[in-house]
């Protein structure tokens, strides 16, 4: 009896072991990637658009986009859509997130980034960050999952806001009133600023 309560011992240390070193390695992994955009945001040498290009090739590596595209879908509509018409909407989506994001950086000044402590759910880690200038702190949340290589995000949640669910409440107006032809077309408009 000792010996079997000391094996389950032994394996919940050696599972917290673990899931610290997840956590950490998520962490790491985030800090890592948004230290090197900051860098590049805040380099006097580049002209915007060349500072927009190696941020996207620094950041694009941990981001699941087609996870991401499926999930703003959910199991209401991509189910439902053909292997074209998939492929069609995760370009799209992408190029929409990416021109959001690239827009975004635009209005970088010397905004410094504060990391949490990241909590787990089993292959999840939600990574809390505070972006923070001269006069507000922005709270976001990073959420990863563990790939077969490596952590993904596949979403973020800005003031408790989930990008996600954002999209996904959007694509589904669309859809209520039309077809995925309608949200195709909409998504190949610029975004209105």
């Amino acid at each position: 009896m000792k010996r079997i309560l000391y094996a389950v011992l032994v394996f919940l240390l050696m599972s917290q072991v673990g899931w610290s070193n997840d956590k950490s390695a998520a962490k790491e992994l985030l800090i890592t990637k948004i230290e090197a955009a900051l860098a590049v945001l805040q380099r006097k040498d580049l002209v915007q658009q060349d500072k927009n290009e190696q941020v996207v090739k620094i950041v694009e590596p941990i981001f699941d986009y087609n996870l991401m595209a499926k999930l703003t879908l959910g199991r209401k509509y991509w189910p439902g859509l053909s292997e074209k018409n998939r492929e069609r909407f995760v370009d799209l989506f992408v190029a929409r997130l990416k021109a959001s994001y690239i827009d975004k950086l635009s209005l970088y000044t010397d905004e410094k980034v504060a990391y949490d402590t990241p909590v787990q759910e089993g292959i999840k880690i939600q990574i809390p960050t505070s972006v923070i200038s001269k006069n507000k702190s922005i709270a976001m949340m990073y959420k990863l999952y563990k790939s077969s290589n490596s952590w993904k995000i596949y979403d973020i949640e800005i003031e408790g806001v989930s990008l996600i669910s954002t999209y996904r409440s959007q694509f589904y107006d669309i859809l209520s009133k039309g077809t995925i032809d309608d949200l195709l077309l909409k998504l190949e408009k610029p975004e209105n600023k």
